[in-house]
């Protein structure tokens, strides 16, 4: 891996393989990978346990009935993303390098020279033959899914961002990997990547 601070920062639909991706990149790279695990970053630094956060993970804040008192949210959802976004901040305040999927990185570390947007999507049709296998689930509750699971993503990134999520004018790469495969998908981002990391 080059010394060069490089960032690669994955938003994702469900059911376009993101997750797969951004695993082969961060193994290509050999970088870490933050997705899920990153809350037990963070548990093991607030001293609490993972199964205290991780319901609230990337999950939009619900109802009407929370409130911001001198900065503090009563907000779970809020508070959550929140510490996710200060954790992924001081990483990348510290000079390392790393892969993050989701958690609307390619906002909250914005301004990093090595940061490298990325935007995975793809066809209905295919992801739903994806999460069908994954899953071992119907068509139609695959479909059902994929829908559900995007609509929460969107909330959540589209409340705590000014860009929108998936808008490819905020993103340095959209690609769709039904059109050429999981595989050739990380290929192409990894060329993009090198390319990218030689210009820092």
């Amino acid at each position: 891996m080059s010394e060069k601070q490089v960032i690669i920062s994955i938003g994702r639909e469900f059911g376009s393989a993101g997750h797969e991706i951004a695993e082969a990149l961060a193994e290509r790279f050999q970088l870490k990978l933050y997705d899920y695990h990153l809350l037990r970053e963070i548990a093991d630094d607030k001293n609490v346990h993972v199964a205290e956060l991780a319901p609230y993970d990337e999950i939009p804040k619900k109802g009407f009935g929370y409130r911001t008192v001198k900065g503090y949210s009563n907000s779970p959802q809020e508070n959550i993303a929140y510490m996710q976004f200060e954790h992924l901040k001081k990483r990348a305040a510290e000079g390392r390098s790393f892969v993050v999927v989701g958690r609307c990185s390619e906002e909250a570390l914005k301004g990093h020279k090595g940061l490298i947007t990325i935007f995975i999507l793809g066809d209905m049709d295919k992801k739903i033959a994806r999460i069908k296998k994954l899953h071992n689930v119907s068509e139609e509750n695959a479909k059902k899914m994929i829908i559900e699971q995007d609509k929460k993503r969107k909330a959540y990134h589209n409340y705590f961002c000014e860009g929108k999520w998936g808008d490819s004018r905020n993103y340095d790469f959209s690609i769709n990997s039904s059109k050429l495969g999981v595989e050739a998908t990380i290929e192409m981002l990894e060329d993009y990547i090198n390319r990218r990391i030689a210009l820092l």
